[in-house]
């Protein structure tokens, strides 16, 4: 049986919320995700996504947009540790023929899956890379 994992729930700084935010927006915008794929992923309505990406949000991110957040970063690091920029770039929107993607693209699938499908495709990638 598992035993139950302590998560901490403090909302970052205002400071650190703004740069989570420019993190999320610019690695969406390097893998050219429209603001609904970019909206949907990140699981926020498109006004709010439109604010993220023009530097005026100022709300709080609560545990599922931090964790959204690790995860799209931690994406983006592996895709620049395994492959060039044009595939750092194009990976996310291709169709994939991999068995966890069964020909979906990894952005399609994991909007479709949220959080479950976020860390399958990190922990794809991290097997790629060796990591696991």
């Amino acid at each position: 049986m598992r035993e139950p994992v302590a998560v901490s729930v403090h909302a970052p700084p205002a400071g650190k919320t703004a740069t989570i935010v420019k993190a999320v927006v610019r690695a969406t915008e390097s893998w050219g995700l429209t603001n609904r794929q970019s909206a949907l992923l990140f699981d926020v309505p498109p006004a709010t996504w439109g604010r993220m990406k023009a530097g005026a949000f100022s709300g709080r991110l609560d545990v599922d947009k931090l964790t959204r957040a690790s995860l799209i970063v931690g994406i983006f690091k592996a895709l620049r540790l395994l492959f060039n920029r044009s595939m750092v770039t194009a990976w996310p929107t291709a169709q994939n023929a991999g068995p966890v993607f069964q020909g979906r693209t990894p952005v399609d699938y994991m909007i479709e899956g949220g959080i479950p499908a976020m860390l399958r495709t990190r922990r794809y990638l991290d097997g790629v890379r060796g990591g696991l």
